[in-house]
């Protein structure tokens, strides 16, 4: 069984707030990471790709929060589901802005990586578990 923070899937304890959840910590960072990326990106984008690389990102941490508190396994499945489509939109962002010639960082891609084999392995547990 995987360990996000202190919550642990299954038999294991339950986190108190979504803030212990690794797959939110991860997803958190990358938004951070996001905001200072498209920073860089020409003005000209400011009503353009950044506010919807920016929106994406945020969708992602903030769909992982909203599903925390929801009650039924079905809710916090379909909130998960919608942090993993906002992570692949961010994907594209990433490619996107690397195509246009815009400052990119390879460490977004590995960071995005990481959140979205988080959220792989949460879902799974949430979808196993008995409560």
């Amino acid at each position: 069984m995987e360990e996000f923070g202190r919550e642990r899937v299954g038999e294991r304890a339950a986190a108190k707030c979504f803030e212990n959840l690794v797959v939110w910590q991860k997803a958190h960072q990358f938004v951070l990471l996001v905001y200072r990326l498209t920073n860089m990106f020409p003005r000209e984008e400011i009503y353009g790709l950044t506010v919807q690389f920016r929106r994406a990102a945020v969708s992602v941490a903030a769909n992982i929060a909203e599903g925390f508190r929801k009650r039924g396994r079905a809710d916090k499945l379909r909130f998960l589901n919608i942090s993993q489509g906002s992570a692949e939109e961010c994907r594209y962002y990433l490619i996107l802005a690397k195509d246009l010639g815009y400052q990119t960082d390879s460490m977004a891609v590995a960071l995005l990586d990481e959140v979205g084999r988080l959220l792989v392995a949460y879902a799974k547990g949430i979808a196993r578990s008995t409560a």
